[in-house]
């Protein structure tokens, strides 16, 4: 029997809410996976993709990453990953760099076996590159075999990866394909083949209610995937529906009725009562103990749609929500976050857009408009899922084939769109202690 955790989308050096604490504790949500690991002697951790938030992390992301893994190793158990959108660059990955350093195996076309079971990975590939892979794999010889892969696959929500299509064309029989990508975690049966999503292990979004944790698998004799939670900060989800005539004073008499000590405080407003202030809210969340505050009014007033959703703490918001309604094609928000969000000197930013649009250029579906806000109503998370708010990093993959162009698909963690901060790679030195692979290339 060959028992690992599977996890992944642990996006350390995640900076939520521009809060040091909520970085920290991207960080704690992964030592706390290894810890777990260590105490249950499970014979790997499994990795699938987006270890990193950005493709540069601080020096304090990668010193504690580093830590955390040579901890795994010093308890003798490998570390098997697969890289994901987050973290790609178009040169060497981090996990390259892990894996010179006896620290992870960056799984790929060739089986990495343990126990009874033959590991595989192919890492994230942007849609527009998918039908030149060829699923080809090294044959084994082991009782098992699963794929680690990082992506948004059927039959799971915003799919655009066919699983079937990857299981019928691959030389090798799956036993279980262990995926990343969607922070909410799943499980299904597709042609007798298990494919599970261990979720997130911390909440990148305030969309991610449920507890986080990750999987436990058990290969033989059959495949059996367990959930186990990890103990993350708490969130506390104050919806608040007025009726006619009530206002600040019952938001804050719900917002009483919740624990905030330390914790990040969502507080969900509708209904037909008066305007209020989010600022005031956020302020009283505070004063009870709230690490950070966020207010949502998503009411209709006098007929107008009206978002009262800026945070006063965070006034980017309100330039990042108003962009994610325009309807931009997927290029034209990579555009946006390259001049606007990204740290991109001001004099290279002109070189890096062109970079961007050149090589979009060949991908028609990047300059097709997306819903926007005055589009024909559809699910939310769908909605959002198509608008693009998250411009994504090009994969640089030998799981399968090397792809050497970039995309801009979207992640599926249903997060707002001032929560993801994803930014193109520069040419120059990164600043602000960010570190680029070409320092260590």
């Amino acid at each position: 029997m060959t028992r690992v955790i599977h996890t992944g989308d642990t996006h350390i050096g995640y900076q939520q809410y521009h809060s040091p604490e909520r970085r920290h504790d991207f960080l704690a949500a992964f030592e706390q996976v290894v810890d777990d690991a260590i105490a249950a002697d499970v014979d790997a951790v499994v990795h699938a993709g987006d270890l990193f938030h950005d493709r540069r992390p601080d020096l304090q992301d990668l010193l504690g990453t580093l830590s955390a893994l040579r901890t795994l190793s010093d308890a003798e158990i490998p570390f098997l990953a697969v890289v994901g959108n987050h973290e790609s660059t178009r040169g060497g990955q981090w996990l390259d760099l892990f894996e010179n350093l006896g620290l992870a195996v960056r799984l790929g076309s060739e089986p990495h076996v343990l126990g009874n079971t033959a590991f595989y990975g192919l890492d994230h590939v942007p849609e527009s590159r998918r039908d030149e892979l060829e699923y080809q794999f090294t044959p084994h010889d082991a009782d098992f075999a699963a794929l680690v892969s990082h992506g948004l696959f059927t039959p799971f929500a915003h799919a655009n990866w066919d699983t079937e299509t990857v299981l019928t064309e691959s030389n090798v029989d799956f036993d279980a394909v262990l995926l990343g990508d969607n922070h909410k975690a799943d499980e299904a049966q597709v042609d007798g083949t298990w494919v599970t999503y261990c979720g997130s292990t911390e909440r990148a979004s305030a969309s991610e209610e449920p507890g986080r944790g990750y999987n436990v698998v058990e290969f033989g004799p059959d495949v059996d995937i367990r959930r186990k939670a990890l103990e993350t900060r708490p969130f506390a989800f104050v919806d608040v529906d007025l009726a006619e005539g009530e206002g600040i004073e019952r938001v804050r008499e719900q917002v009483r009725q919740h624990d905030l000590s330390e914790a990040v405080a969502i507080v969900d407003i509708t209904g037909e009562g008066d305007p209020v202030t989010p600022a005031s809210i956020e302020e009283f969340a505070a004063d009870r103990g709230a690490l950070i505050a966020r207010v949502k009014d998503r009411r209709e007033i006098e007929g107008t749609e009206t978002d009262l959703s800026v945070s006063f703490a965070d006034p980017d918001d309100a330039v990042r929500e108003r962009i994610s309604d325009l309807g931009l094609s997927k290029a034209a928000l990579d555009i946006d976050e390259t001049v606007r969000a990204s740290k991109t000197p001001d004099s290279k930013v002109r070189e890096e857009v062109k970079a961007r649009v050149e090589s979009l250029v060949e991908d028609e579906s990047a300059f097709a408009r997306a819903p926007g806000a005055d589009d024909e109503p559809g699910d939310p998370a769908e909605a959002e899922e198509a608008e693009g708010t998250d411009a994504k990093p090009e994969p640089d993959s030998d799981a399968v084939g090397t792809v050497d162009d970039s995309d801009t698909s979207n992640d599926s963690d249903d997060s707002d769109p001032d929560e993801e901060t994803v930014r193109e790679e520069a040419e120059t030195p990164p600043s602000d202690g960010q570190i680029s692979m070409e320092d260590y290339l």
